[in-house]
């Protein structure tokens, strides 16, 4: 003869817990199955995404605010520099105007960077070149070996034997016009993260606004003022100076006065710009083939 589990009062049929069941239910009925944690919709996603973003703007607002509190405007751009290493998993950081193809550095964190900078400008190869040119971000995540090292050759052999192994060039100015580049230079390979790209174009906006904002010496009447840039693109003038002089002396064109500048350098192992200061002095001449 078979028996049939009691009911208690309190549970379901053959509960001889009492109270509740075992899974928890309320008294009287059935246990309900727990469920898990709940797995945040597309809507709260995105919520918290927008929400992590304005909080790293603030936070890096806040950092460039202190950074160039009290500073002189022709002082902004270097301090800039050292703004985005703080913020940033770089090594250094420089910006540099330009202009028919030629990058001429403005500003650096450290000598450096500045070196780095004029590496790309020597060679007229390099991440700075392209975003100046296209007015995009070219971000090099690996010049050791792939497809950045294969795009510019020259800079990447240059650069890892100056201890870089990645750089992000951010073009400075609008959808228009592209009047320089900033350009960050790390020791490892790697890709910005969302977050840290956002940071980036951050600084590269004030950093725009910055250059847009210096004196422009005549306007608004003021005669006296210095002129826009003065003393910090003064390679800027002194490079096509040069270039004007060596199109004289060969009888050639700017782009290849710029090339036969570029080539000199390179051939003696030194900087475009420190060719182009010889040249201006007449310490150096070019002679027609």
């Amino acid at each position: 003869m078979s028996v049939r589990p009691r009911d208690d009062r309190h549970g379901g049929p053959g509960d001889s817990t009492g109270g509740r069941g075992a899974a928890g239910g309320d008294p009287g009925r059935p246990g309900r199955r727990r469920r898990g944690p709940r797995t945040p919709g597309p809507r709260r996603q995105g919520l918290d995404a927008e929400r992590e973003a304005v909080q790293d703007r603030m936070r890096a607002v806040d950092v460039i605010a202190e950074e160039v509190r009290d500073a002189e405007p022709r002082d902004i751009p270097k301090r800039l520099c050292g703004v985005v290493v703080e913020l940033l998993p770089v090594v250094g950081a420089s910006v540099a105007l330009h202009n028919d193809g030629m990058p001429v550095r403005l500003s650096a964190s450290s000598e450096h960077a500045s070196y780095l900078a004029e590496i790309q400008a020597t060679l007229g190869d390099g991440p700075c070149l392209y975003a100046a040119r296209t007015g995009t971000p070219v971000l090099a995540s690996d010049l050791t070996s792939g497809e950045d090292a294969d795009r510019w050759p020259f800079f990447a052999q240059q650069a890892t034997a100056a201890g870089v192994r990645a750089v992000y060039s951010l073009p400075l100015g609008n959808d228009s016009v592209c009047v320089g580049t900033l350009d960050l230079y790390r020791d490892t390979p790697g890709e910005l993260t969302p977050r840290e790209l956002r940071t980036a174009l951050l600084v590269a906006g004030v950093m725009t606004v910055a250059l847009m904002a210096l004196p422009r010496g005549e306007e608004n009447g003021s005669r006296g003022a210095e002129p826009w840039l003065s003393g910090l693109a003064a390679e800027h003038d002194e490079v096509y100076q040069a270039v004007g002089m060596i199109m004289a002396q060969l009888g050639v064109g700017a782009e290849e006065a710029l090339a036969r500048l570029r080539a000199h350098a390179f051939a003696r192992n030194r900087m475009a710009v420190d060719v182009a200061h010889d040249v201006v002095a007449h310490r150096t001449r070019f002679e027609r083939d």
